[in-house]
């Protein structure tokens, strides 16, 4: 018997826009450089613009301050780098729910690194950041503060938290890799310096992104070589993928109605997941979330055990972050919102999207709860088998002479 697939993972990865999936067909029949004069050059050049373009459109930047990259990961490491030798950043303050990309590359950066810490819902604490700003003997400053994170889909306070920088003289990165397509980004309203952004979480191919950098900054270019990207990032571009990711942010930007939507289902997921455990816990469930992403967990579970039993279910879901090498590892946005370890293992992450049904909903919803049930039966066996086993060896030692 055929099971049905449901894909319920799109912060790991969105499905391919048919309109991306057309872009990078019609680009990939065509030959050019951008960077050359004739008329095939000036050609994907135009490509490369239009689709520059549609990006800042979709976050409210100007088409200068958008710089394409391989993804949000280089998009970090770069933003680091050009905020350390052009604009003299020697300390980042960086919140303990970043995504890996931000603060791996924050550890390796050669800043001095300080953590911002969040409440129980995962919201930055902006009282401790005012603190944070005012260090006496303090160097230039960047503070890192994602948009929405990629675990629990709550929504961080960054344009207050851009304000209180900018007053210390200080810098803002965000993340918002999560967030656009998904809520309205405003580059410009947000008041931030930089921007992460990531074209396959829209619908386009994977291995192209954006960092968007605000344009009177100075900058200094990661990868050096012919001076593409208006001398931020050198190397022929990515065309065919760049083109994807243009139409898919003018498809996102079509869609943005429609995904708010979301939270209807995200809602029904959750109600029913009370219905069916009703001592399940809902991460950051008090905090403003995106409208298509649920954490939750419940005592006494496994993820890693719970994943496999609902991918053969059907259920394409998540443990948290997609971006550990394939591993189910403690996560540490859990860990910063002060959750403990034995229910913070068995965390599970639905992150939904346009295609999905109310009944995948229903049918997962099911089928987690099953899981959950054996998970408890197995651990209940083994707790009973290893009280026995104490008994046993008690009984046996006290019938030994002394």
């Amino acid at each position: 018997m055929t099971i049905e697939r449901a894909y319920m993972d799109h912060n790991a990865t969105a499905p391919v826009r048919p309109e991306a999936a057309e872009a990078v067909a019609r680009v990939l029949a065509l030959t050019g450089n951008p960077s050359s004069v004739h008329a095939e050059g000036r050609a994907a050049h135009k490509i490369v613009e239009d689709a520059r373009a549609a990006v800042a459109a979709l976050v409210n930047a100007k088409p200068a301050e958008i710089t394409f990259t391989s993804g949000g990961t280089e998009a970090a490491n770069l933003a680091l780098h050009a905020a350390r030798n052009a604009l003299g950043v020697r300390r980042i303050v960086l919140s303990s729910v970043e995504h890996d990309a931000v603060r791996l590359a924050a550890a390796h950066s050669g800043l001095e690194v300080e953590v911002l810490p969040v409440n129980e819902s995962g919201v930055a604490d902006l009282e401790a950041l005012a603190g944070l700003l005012d260090a006496p003997g303090k160097v230039r400053t960047l503070v890192a503060l994602m948009l929405a994170n990629n675990e629990t889909g709550v929504i961080q306070p960054v344009a207050e938290a851009a304000a209180m920088a900018r007053a210390a003289g200080a810098f803002l990165l965000t993340d918002a890799i999560q967030a656009v397509g998904r809520m309205p980004v405003d580059f410009a309203a947000l008041g931030v310096d930089m921007m992460l952004l990531s074209g396959h979480k829209l619908g386009s191919p994977q291995g192209v992104g954006a960092l968007v950098w605000r344009d009177e900054l100075a900058f200094e270019p990661l990868i050096r070589g012919g001076g593409q990207e208006l001398r931020r990032r050198s190397g022929t571009e990515n065309v065919p993928g760049i083109a994807g990711f243009g139409a898919a942010a003018r498809a996102a930007a079509r869609d943005a109605d429609a995904y708010a939507r979301i939270v209807e289902l995200r809602d029904a997921l959750e109600a029913a997941l009370k219905a069916a455990v009703p001592e399940v816990r809902i991460f950051g469930e008090n905090a403003p979330r995106l409208a298509n992403t649920s954490l939750f967990s419940s005592a006494g579970l496994n993820a890693e055990t719970l994943l496999m039993i609902l991918d053969l279910d059907g259920f394409a879901v998540s443990a948290g972050s997609a971006c550990s090498s394939g591993k189910v590892a403690r996560s540490h946005v859990l860990e910063a919102m002060g959750v403990e370890p034995y229910l913070a293992k068995g965390a599970v992450r639905v992150s939904l999207g346009l295609a999905n049904t109310r009944a995948e909903i229903e049918r997962f919803v099911g089928s987690w709860a099953r899981a959950a049930a054996k998970a408890r039966a197995h651990q209940s066996d083994v707790k009973t088998g290893v009280q026995e086993s104490a008994s046993v060896r008690a009984a046996a030692s006290s019938a030994v002479p002394a």
